[in-house]
């Protein structure tokens, strides 16, 4: 109960010493204010409605609900419009829903929709209209908002504007508990452009055009962007474990095993609507939260909250068009659901139903088919055999959900999709079982978008056992890896193929069929990493404990062609092996100039550090770091030269090559003068420190009456000449001359003589 003071007297106050106006027990108030249950939960507040009569307002009402109960269920006698004095409406009506969760919803779906041309709703809670007066953050009188003045903001992509104009990227790396961003330099040393301790408490990541940078919090998620890298925006989205963007950056999805819990003082973004889910749709513009999800709507499961491994449930639950327009997610086994951003209304208010779905993939680009002129986004679907139906994979269009090529598989055990960059080719990879079950073998359906009817080409019948697929960015060439051995964890890694794939020369610009180009066997390599420009590709064994080669490839290489590849459009030549011992993670840079290898503390804790590779496999550098976590490259966005001056910059490509050339040797030469010239400078200092430390130890001398040192040396050197003389004279006196004769008989003749 509040606090009384009936017992205080009058008298007992002295007006000098305690004026009741002046004292201030708001915070006696907030202490033991009784907090009455508010019950207004299904409570809407509707605003900018026109002005009407009475007798004007049962049409109104009849007109106002159709678009009330597009989102829940209402009725006429659960709105209440109040009339003026002049016996008009005020413009404003009280609505109630049959549950809070369908007030949530009105609000979210109907705010700022229009009533018609002249008029638009604004929809609020009665909760939070109630709360928000309570708080004093609604004054009785309108006050306009105060202009601040114009402050020009950081270029968020003052990235691209290399200042040693050398069009260098950079690249983040996670060391022990510093976060680093540094200029590429190749060989050399990278240079730091920034250094934080404590950046970041679990990982950090890059948005996708590389215009933020993301670091993770027990409290939520920060952006951080601009030259000075100041924090751009804050999602309190509490003990987030993953985090991914929409591919032009407008939305952001955090998810956090531990659903959320509102306290009861509110929260200063989130809404009770949000208890207890673990999804949280953002716009990033705004940094507020457009939609949340429990984890049992996403994944059907029930939340586990002893659960700690992010990797139980599937990631991206959310999967987004390539326009930002449409986010979806699965319903295995019945459903996929399709939002419109920014409202997150599902498409046509009910989700699509897909007997017995098991998985999809957006469309990477927005796709423009043959002889189709309205605007779509594709995604591909694949359902398994139901009893005698078959197994189906086919294209949806979206809005107007209709299918635009579906395909009939049988004894289907698996089915995995993989869209081209471009999205101008779909590859279907089929695992199909024997009648017995006993063998097993994979087929590649390949879908060609762009093209009329949208044709399905079967590539090849693999026997074997593919574990990795990927295409050719930008390009129509893929690779695939193979291996003999079940898929599961084994003791030691199976040797496997790695098999090239490309199509064959067709006439114009037409691309002919898929043919096999060439196998290499007995490797180990399970991983593929095609540069993000096409043409060059890595194939890696990464995470095996025997075995960590690097192979780089060339498609195009401008040798001798083997004559049983001429009507192939690839020349397949290996440029280089490399060998990075414990290597867990791979990357290339959005130029495609250099590749990135790594091993991560977060994996093993052998040899950490990175390696720095040139296209062609030349180790540029390499650096061993204590507890090294992370190397990520800075993305680019994309460009936005149109397709002829990109084509005019190839054609040019050599004369621009001569350029960058001769700047290279000039700045190697001009690297080469300054480290003469910085030792020069250095042994000149050197001489002059000298000299100066020669005068103040003369006069020092000078002032004790020393004799000059090299005085005494040169009686000493005159000392030792004489000694040295001395001694001479007495080896000489010394010596007796000896004189010895010797004879020797040459030639003796014996004569007689009568």
């Amino acid at each position: 109960m509040a606090p009384s003071f009936d017992h205080l007297r009058e008298e007992d106050l002295d007006e000098e010493d305690f004026d009741m106006d002046e004292v201030d027990i708001s915070d006696l108030r907030e202490k033991y204010e009784v907090q009455l249950e508010q019950g207004y939960d299904a409570f809407v507040v509707i605003d900018g409605l026109p002005a009407v009569t009475a007798e004007q307002k049962p049409k109104l009402v009849k007109f106002l609900l159709k678009k009330l109960n597009t989102v829940g269920r209402t009725s006429e006698d659960a709105i209440f419009m109040p009339l003026g004095d002049d016996g008009m409406t005020l413009r404003f009506a009280f609505v109630e829903y049959s549950s809070p969760a369908e007030a949530a919803a009105a609000v979210r779906q109907l705010d700022l929709v229009p009533l018609d041309k002249k008029h638009t709703l604004r929809v609020n809670k009665l909760t939070d209209v109630d709360r928000y007066g309570r708080e004093g953050r609604v004054d009785e009188e309108y006050t306009p908002p105060a202009i601040e003045p114009f402050q020009e903001k950081e270029h968020l992509r003052w990235f691209m504007a290399d200042p040693a104009g050398r069009g260098r990227d950079q690249f983040v790396m996670f060391r022990g508990d510093t976060v680093g961003v540094f200029w590429n330099n190749e060989k050399d040393q990278p240079e730091n452009i920034v250094d934080r301790q404590q950046w970041t408490e679990t990982f950090v990541q890059w948005s996708p055009q590389g215009t933020y940078l993301t670091s993770v919090h027990a409290q939520g998620v920060l952006l951080w962007g601009g030259a000075s890298w100041s924090r751009m925006r804050r999602f309190p989205h509490p003990f987030v474990n993953l985090v991914a963007f929409s591919p032009n950056e407008k939305y952001l999805v955090t998810w956090s095993n531990r659903p959320i819990s509102i306290p009861d003082s509110g929260h200063p973004v989130l809404s009770l609507d949000d208890d207890g889910k673990n999804y949280i749709i953002w716009d990033i513009e705004t940094a507020k939260p457009l939609r949340s999800f429990a984890q049992q709507d996403v994944t059907g499961a029930a939340d586990d909250h002893a659960q700690k491994k992010p990797a139980k449930f599937p990631w991206p639950a959310f999967k987004w068009s390539a326009d930002d327009k449409y986010v979806a997610r699965l319903n295995q086994g019945t459903s996929i659901s399709v939002y419109e951003l920014p409202k997150m209304n599902l498409l046509d208010k009910s989700a699509i139903k897909i007997e017995g779905v098991m998985d999809f993939e957006w469309a990477p680009a927005s796709v423009r088919r043959d002889g189709v002129k309205t605007y779509e986004q594709l995604f591909c679907f694949w359902t398994p055999e139901i009893g005698s139906n078959p197994a189906r994979v086919a294209l949806m269009s979206v809005p107007s959900k209709q299918i635009v090529r579906s395909l009939n598989l049988f004894s289907v055990s698996d089915v995995k999709m993989h869209w081209q960059s471009e999205a101008s080719y779909l590859c279907v990879k089929v695992d199909r079982h024997s009648k017995s079950k006993k063998s097993q073998a994979t087929t590649l359906e390949i879908f060609r978008v762009k093209e009329k009817g949208v044709p399905v080409e079967v590539v090849d019948t693999v026997k074997d056992t593919v574990i990795n697929f990927a295409w050719e960015p930008k390009g129509d060439r893929f690779v695939i890896i193979t291996t003999t051995e079940p898929v599961g964890a084994t003791a030691v890694p199976p040797k496997t193929s790695v098999s090239f794939f490309c199509p064959e020369r067709a006439k114009g610009n037409a691309v002919g069929n898929f043919k096999h180009l060439r196998t290499l066997d007995k490797k180990n390599s399970n991983a593929i990493y095609w540069s993000p420009k096409g043409r060059f590709v890595v194939i890696a064994a990464v995470g095996n404990s025997q075995s960590s080669d690097l192979e780089f490839y060339d498609l195009d290489f401008e040798g001798e062609k083997p004559e049983a590849e001429k009507d192939l459009t690839a020349n397949l030549q290996q440029m280089n092996l490399a060998d990075h011992y414990g290597v867990t993670d791979i990357e290339w840079d959005p130029s495609g100039r250099y590749v990135a290898s790594w091993a991560s503390a977060w994996k093993h804790s052998m040899e950490n550090g990175y390696h720095l590779y040139d296209f062609r496999g030349e180790l540029l550098r390499e650096e061993a770091i204590e507890k090294f976590k992370q190397f990520a490259w800075r993305p680019r966005p994309p460009t936005l030269l149109s397709k002829e001056e990109q084509k005019q910059v190839r054609k040019n490509l050599r004369e621009y090559s001569r350029i960058f050339e001769q700047e290279d040797a000039e700045r190697i030469s001009s690297a080469d003068v300054a480290v003469v010239e910085a030792r020069r400078r250095l042994l000149n200092e050197w001489y002059a420190w000298r000299e100066s430390i020669e005068e103040e130890v003369d006069e020092e001398r000078a002032a004790l009456g020393l004799p000059d040192p090299e005085e005494l040396l040169r009686k000493k050197a005159e000392e030792i000449e004489k000694a040295r003389a001395a001694a001479a004279d007495a080896e000489k006196a010394e010596e007796e001359i000896v004189e010895e004769l010797m004879e020797e008989v040459l030639e003796e003749t014996e004569e007689i003589i009568n």
